[in-house]
């Protein structure tokens, strides 16, 4: 799937939360109502797509490590993350992973995600600088 080319323009999220589930590799085999709702993506077009799709250029790419680093050892994780619409846009979200396990393997992840707070932003936005430095 293309990414759009980011645009300077925030989508802001109105309540719900978007879930999802994905396989050991980041290929979505599940998201609901709220997700497309909120990327601007119909089920059709996500089923099967690597997840990176919604990253947004902004997010450093140490951030992403360190989330894979964290879920694949088989704890959950929480972050605030900017994401990228279908149409360029791009909204934040508070989001919290859990590895999907059965008969004690992990198959899979489960996200759920919400919309973030100003402070959270600001914080994320810190984290960010801090990243992309290293």
């Amino acid at each position: 799937m293309n990414q759009p080319t980011p645009i300077d323009e925030e989508y802001v999220i109105d309540g719900g939360v978007m879930m999802s589930e994905t396989d050991l590799n980041g290929i979505i085999t599940f998201v609901n109502r709220k997700f497309c709702e909120v990327t601007g993506y119909s089920r059709e077009e996500v089923k099967g797509a690597d997840y990176s799709f919604i990253r947004h250029p902004d997010t450093p790419q140490a951030f992403f490590k360190m989330m894979w680093d964290q879920i694949r050892q088989g704890r959950e994780w929480n972050g605030i993350m900017k994401n990228l619409r279908s149409d360029g846009r791009y909204f934040w979200v508070h989001n919290h992973i859990s590895p999907i396990i059965k008969e004690g393997q992990i198959v899979g992840y489960a996200a759920a995600k919400r919309a973030a707070t100003k402070l959270e932003i600001e914080e994320a936005l810190e984290e960010y600088e801090k990243l992309s430095k290293e």
